[in-house]
Parts: C-alpha cells; sequence; structure tokens
C-alpha cells in the first residue's frame, strides 16, 4: 500500500528577538518585526514523515497556512524530501487564533484528500497552544496520538505509535486514519544537496507574479515552465479549500481568542554578595546566616 501522509508546518517569527513592535494594536503578531524560522517541532513531525517514507515508501505532502513568504519552509521541505508542497494563503485568514487555524487546515486537508495520516509538530513556539493538532483531529472527525516520539509500525490499516507521557511513555495502535502531534525526539535531517539544486528554484504561482512586477500575463509562460518540471508549489486561496458559507469561521472573525499583551522578558541579577571559596570567607557567610536567623 502506498501511504499519503499531509505534514503541516508554520513559519513563526523568532521568538528570541521579539521587541516592542512585536505587536499590532489589533493584538496579532506584527510578522515584518520579526525574523521568520521554521517552526521546530514541525521540522521534527517532517522528519517522522520521511522516515516513514524511507521505510513504508509513503507519500509526503507538507501544508502550510500563512503569508506568501511561507513558501520558503516549503522550498524547505521539498530540499528535504517532501514530495509536495502546497500552501494556503488569503487576506482572509489574517489574525487566525487556534481555532479558526485548526478550521481552514481541516479543510486544506479534505482538498488535498487521500491521506492516512496527518502528523503536525506538537506546537508552535509563537503560541505554545499545543491546541491545532487535536483541533484538526476532532473537525476531520479522527483518532489521534499526540506527543508522539516514534512510529513502531504503519500498516494498511492501522498505526503503532511511541509517545512521551509524564514519567516515562506509552505504546498506543490507532486505525488509519490517524491525526498525530510530534515532539522533538527525533534529529531533522539536513536539506540534500541534489534536491537543493532543483527545489531551490520552486516557485509559487505568487511569488513569479511578484518577480514579473505583478504582471500576470507576463508570468504565465513562467508558470507553465514551472508546472511542466515539477517545480510549481501548489498554492490555494480560501474560496479553493474553504465553501463560502463558512467563511466566517476564518481569520478575525473566526477567532473568539485575543491577545492582550506581547512582552520580552530579560531577568536581571538583584542586588548579591561575592562570597570567597576560602575557609575565611565560608566561616564568614555562616555567621552571616545564624546573625539573621536563616540558620538556627
Amino acid at each position: 500500500m502506498n501511504h499519503k501522509i499531509i505534514v503541516f508546518v508554520k513559519q513563526v517569527p523568532d521568538t528570541k528577538n521579539v521587541t516592542g513592535q512585536a505587536m499590532k494594536p489589533d493584538g496579532t503578531i506584527n510578522r515584518a518585526a520579526l525574523p521568520a524560522i521554521f517552526n521546530p517541532e514541525d521540522l521534527n513531525a517532517l522528519e517522522l514523515a520521511l522516515e516513514l517514507k524511507d521505510r513504508y515508501q509513503a507519500t509526503v505532502t507538507v501544508a502550510a497556512m500563512g503569508l506568501p513568504a511561507a513558501a520558503a519552509i516549503l522550498r524547505d521541505s521539498l530540499c528535504r524530501g517532501a514530495d509536495e508542497a502546497v500552501l494556503l494563503t488569503d487576506r482572509a485568514l489574517g489574525g487566525s487564533d487556534t481555532l479558526a487555524t485548526s478550521f481552514a487546515l481541516s479543510r486544506l486537508a479534505k482538498t488535498i484528500g487521500g491521506y492516512d495520516l496527518i502528523l503536525c509538530g506538537r506546537q508552535a513556539i509563537d503560541g505554545d497552544t499545543a491546541q491545532v493538532g487535536p483541533q484538526i483531529a476532532e473537525k476531520l472527525n479522527l483518532p489521534q496520538i499526540s506527543y508522539v516520539q516514534e512510529v513502531q509500525d504503519y500498516t494498511e490499516k492501522s498505526i503503532r505509535a511511541k509517545r512521551a507521557i509524564e514519567g516515562g511513555y506509552e505504546i498506543l495502535e490507532a486505525p488509519l486514519p490517524v491525526l498525530m502531534t510530534v515532539v522533538d525526539a527525533n534529529e531533522p535531517r539536513p536539506q540534500n544537496a541534489h534536491r537543493i539544486l532543483k527545489f531551490r528554484k520552486a516557485k509559487t504561482p505568487s511569488e513569479v507574479v511578484a518577480a514579473c512586477g505583478g504582471d500576470a500575463a507576463a508570468a504565465a509562460p513562467e508558470i507553465e515552465k514551472l508546472r511542466s518540471r515539477g517545480l510549481l508549489i501548489r498554492e490555494l486561496g480560501a474560496k479553493d479549500a474553504v465553501p463560502e458559507d463558512e467563511f466566517g469561521r476564518l481569520g478575525l472573525a473566526g477567532s473568539p481568542t485575543k491577545v492582550k499583551q506581547i512582552m520580552s522578558v530579560v531577568l536581571t541579577a538583584g542586588e548579591f554578595k561575592k562570597i570567597e571559596p576560602t575557609a575565611d570567607g565560608v566561616s564568614a557567610l555562616v555567621h552571616e546566616l545564624i546573625e539573621d536567623h536563616t540558620l538556627g
């Protein structure tokens, strides 16, 4: 059986570089103010998918929802070994919380179709909620296994996985299709040199149009050229994946969660006293602790 795996990935702002300009007045992240990176645990999910591809001849489709710039992590995924990439991008999706995001991604999964396994990173570093994967499973009415460390068996009808729990692990088996969230228990492979030579030229239609100064007619021949060479990244808008009568569940309109404030917390040292590592220093410290009743 040729398994088909969908891996949902996300381009996230590098939260190590949060500044005062990282938040917009409406409570959404100003992504233009922060460098963008591949969400770390989504890389672990991609690596697990590629391991399953190697072991079971699976086909791996990597999908992202985000700004047109998110095509960068899809190129990265293709260079690492993914077979296909899909970008869902639309202004209507802006400001989505986990509820609206999971709804859009569930509809994207249905649009891609044919899958028997969906993989997501446990959580994204720009939210740390770990909600999107389980919410997608709920909306697709799929069984789910969270906190997956490795897959032990992947048959025509079921999958058996090892998942992390507090103080240890457990082995679970679920029927296909299933959704799993993955923790950082593997080492993501680097991009493959031969695939870099090919897929570094992969582009979305929007990228080609932008490179042609916004002239869609001028971009058409290049888009067809990329398509014929297998280098056109599939790009969908909201209307391509979501019925129009469900648009109210997208973006800010479909997001009951609002961010109040984002801040960068820097821990600084308070008042301290240096104690010399000598017998006299230790003796003085003990005497001081006895005097202020910390000891005794």
